[in-house]
């Protein structure tokens, strides 16, 4: 699951001029990723955050803003929605598909808010990305106000997915061990009872945690290899043969995820999580 990465990296700098992706990265981002795979976690990541009507809303590493977009109908007009994201790539596809929303370049370790401005606040799939991840839920924090909510997804651990999983074990057969650190970045903040636990640990009650499947949409199961060796360093470490065995057995190994149509749908599991701010005593 590193096609998307490179996008979803960019939010883990500590400062914007880090690393910034080209504009026609986070286009396709937003043209192939979002309706392929994200679009449909975005409802349950505000039902975990209790955004309604009226809601001050905050969606941090929002990308090109699907999440922030989904909530525009839920908060109506007596609600608010930022989304802030490190990358401004990310930010000009946001502010062209929805023009209305306040979207703002930010860095989550160091959100540019006042002490309990938000309802709720919202991060999904990007928490795994961050370099400090208890100071990114310590900001959060801040900037709801209490009893507020926040709302986060993560993908679940690879040894939970029934397609990934399969696909990095091949990998790693073919080109050694190694390809399950290059590939496996996603999926390192997967341990839900971790997740749950560090967020109890920042002080935040009670939390809600639920574990749905999803569906990500490939043309092909190479196309899901390439997606996923060529945005990382394992596409210059491997030879073109080693690179064609990894595409047949996944291709094989996976046949059965290649539906009427042609394309390739796999199961993508993810731990949808909604916590309480405490309230002020």
């Amino acid at each position: 699951m590193t096609a998307v990465p490179p996008a979803a990296q960019t939010r883990t700098m500590s400062t914007a001029e880090a690393f910034q992706i080209p504009l026609a990265v986070a286009e396709s981002y937003e043209a192939t990723f979002v309706p392929r795979m994200f679009q449909e976690w975005a409802p349950h990541v505000l039902d975990a955050a209790h955004v309604g009507p009226g809601t001050s809303l905050l969606d941090v590493a929002c990308g090109t803003g699907i999440v922030a977009r989904t909530a525009v109908d839920r908060v109506g007009d007596d609600g608010t929605i930022i989304g802030v994201d490190l990358n401004g790539a990310m930010l000009t596809v946001a502010r062209r598909v929805a023009p209305d929303v306040d979207w703002r370049q930010g860095d989550v370790a160091d959100l540019p808010f006042e002490d309990g401005t938000f309802d709720a606040v919202t991060c999904q799939m990007a928490m795994m990305f961050f370099p400090d991840r208890d100071r990114a839920v310590a900001e959060m924090i801040r900037v709801t106000r209490p009893g507020g909510w926040i709302g986060l997804a993560v993908p679940a651990s690879l040894d939970a997915q029934p397609a990934y999983r399969p696909f990095v074990d091949i990998a790693a057969r073919h080109s050694g061990p190694e390809a399950r650190a290059l590939l496996g970045s996603y999926w390192n903040c997967g341990d839900a009872d971790e997740l749950v636990a560090g967020l109890e640990q920042a002080g935040l009650g009670p939390v809600d945690r639920r574990t749905r499947t999803g569906t990500a949409t490939f043309d092909s199961s190479d196309a899901l290899v390439a997606t996923e060796v060529e945005s990382t360093p394992l596409i210059e470490r491997i030879d073109e043969q080693t690179y064609a065995r990894i595409r047949s057995d996944v291709g094989e190994a996976l046949a059965h995820y290649t539906t009427p149509d042609g394309l390739f749908e796999i199961p993508f599991v993810g731990h949808v999580v909604g916590a309480q701010v405490p309230s002020a005593s």
